[in-house]
Parts: C-alpha cells; sequence; structure tokens
C-alpha cells in the first residue's frame, strides 16, 4: 500500500544525535521535514544535508523542523553534524529500519551489479495535524530543500 498525501504520517520515536528520544507526536502542530538519506558524510548525502543547513533560515523563520533519518548511529551523526554546522537533527532508523519502512524508504537498491537493502533518498513533508503534505521519491540531493520550499509557496 503506498503513501498518498492527505493521510496521516506514520507515528516514530527514534534517538536523535545525542541519544534523546525524538517523537513525530510531540512535534505536531508544526510542519515537518522529514528526509530519508543513505549514510553520513557521503558526497549525496553531505550535498542535501547541507543544502537543508544554506536554507536553515527559511525553515526556521517558518517554524519548520527539519530531521534527517540514516542507519547511522548517534557517534556518525554528532560527527556529521559538527563537520558540516548542521543546525537541525539527525535520526538513527537502525536495522531492519522500521521507521523508514513505514515510509516506503528502505527496501532492495542495486548498486554496481550488486543488490543489497538500503535507504533510499525519499523526503516528505507532514503538515501541523500530522497529515502528509508533501512526498518526494525523485530526490535531487543538491536542491531538495529549495525544492520544498518553492512547493510550499515559502521561497
Amino acid at each position: 500500500m503506498a503513501l498518498a498525501i492527505g493521510e496521516a504520517a506514520p507515528d516514530f520515536t527514534l534517538p536523535d544525535q545525542e541519544g534523546r528520544p525524538v517523537s513525530l507526536a510531540a512535534l505536531r502542530g508544526q510542519r515537518v521535514v522529514i528526509y530519508f538519506y543513505p549514510k553520513d558524510d557521503t558526497p549525496g548525502c553531505t550535498k542535501e544535508a547541507c543544502n537543508f543547513r544554506d536554507q536553515w533560515s527559511a525553515f526556521a523563520e517558518h517554524g519548520i523542523q527539519v530531521l534527517g533519518i540514516s542507519k547511522d548511529g548517534a557517534a556518525s551523526h554528532s560527527k556529521f553534524i559538527a563537520k558540516y554546522s548542521l543546525p537541525f537533527t539527525l535520526l538513527t532508523d537502525a536495522e531492519p529500519c522500521p521507521v523508514a519502512s513505514a515510509y516506503e524508504s528502505y527496501g532492495l537498491k542495486k548498486f554496481m551489479g550488486r543488490e543489497y537493502m538500503g535507504m533510499m533518498r525519499h523526503t516528505f513533508v507532514v503538515d501541523p495535524e500530522g497529515k502528509l503534505e508533501r512526498i518526494y521519491t525523485k530526490v535531487k540531493a543538491e536542491t531538495m530543500a529549495d525544492t520544498i520550499l518553492t512547493d510550499l509557496g515559502l521561497a
């Protein structure tokens, strides 16, 4: 069953870069961008994170929370945040990646003839009522934050 705009976003609680639990339900009342990405400090993931960082003031001005989710642990997230001065929260969805699976963002991938299970680069915007407002499954890492701001009429 595919996720659809207007449906309730799957709720979750995951640990952040400090090991503290972050719950989507606790963010009700504000817009939330949830972006799934494969791995900290890799070329595409760094471009995506830095695009969100560079547009951070626009997200903050409109009260929009940004949550990045990958399989990486707290120590990796902390280093990634420090290295690139990322002002938003990164969450750990450890194997078997139940949150990414609920968001249809974890599955079979192919790279150089090899198949493996991995995190897909998908992004979701959750409205203040907790419903899916935007779903992006074809993500350009370098411009994802720009695209969201434009699509929401905030750019």
